[in-house]
């Protein structure tokens, strides 16, 4: 008899070890399961970071750009500024305006029509016949002579030299 109490014991042990292998191999495979769902969508986060950096990256590289543009026409804006800054030093418009008003009138309306036909070609007006013709800044405007190297010498046509048989 105490050979059946102990098969009975080592078949229920045997049994028991099998029963809790089985269990821990379906929760470890539960486990697996929910790991591999976690680690894909841990990858599409990486991946959604890496794009968004990138995408920042370039960015920055456009503000920067952008940014160094501005700084651009801020300092030759700086440098215009003090051209015209000297100019009015120079000038005693008062005085001027005592000795001849008729004059320091004409100089003050021309460069008041000069300056408002800049802001006119800075807001996309076309070129007038004149503007066109223009060989150099001042004839140009006075006002804005800067607007003769990015106006209209870009728009001119290289035309070629005719040949004569």
């Amino acid at each position: 008899m105490l050979k059946i109490y102990m098969m009975i014991f080592i078949v229920g042990l045997i049994g028991s070890i099998g029963y809790g292998a089985y269990a821990t191999w379906n929760h470890m495979q539960a486990k697996i399961e929910i790991l591999t769902a976690n680690n894909a969508k841990l990858e599409g986060a990486v991946q959604t970071q890496k794009d968004t950096i990138g995408a920042l990256e370039s960015d920055i590289q456009a503000v920067n750009t952008e940014l160094n543009a501005v700084n651009k026409q801020m300092t030759r804006t700086r440098t215009r500024n003090k051209i015209l800054a000297k100019k009015l030093e120079s000038l005693d418009l008062g005085l001027l305006g005592v000795e001849k008003p008729d004059v320091a009138e004409r100089i003050i309306n021309r460069g008041t029509v000069n300056a408002g036909r800049c802001f006119e070609l800075m807001s996309g007006a076309p070129l007038s016949e004149k503007e066109r013709d223009a060989e150099n800044g001042k004839a140009f405007n006075r006002e804005c002579p800067w607007l003769f190297d990015t106006l209209v010498i870009p728009n001119r046509v290289q035309q070629p030299e005719e040949t004569t048989p």
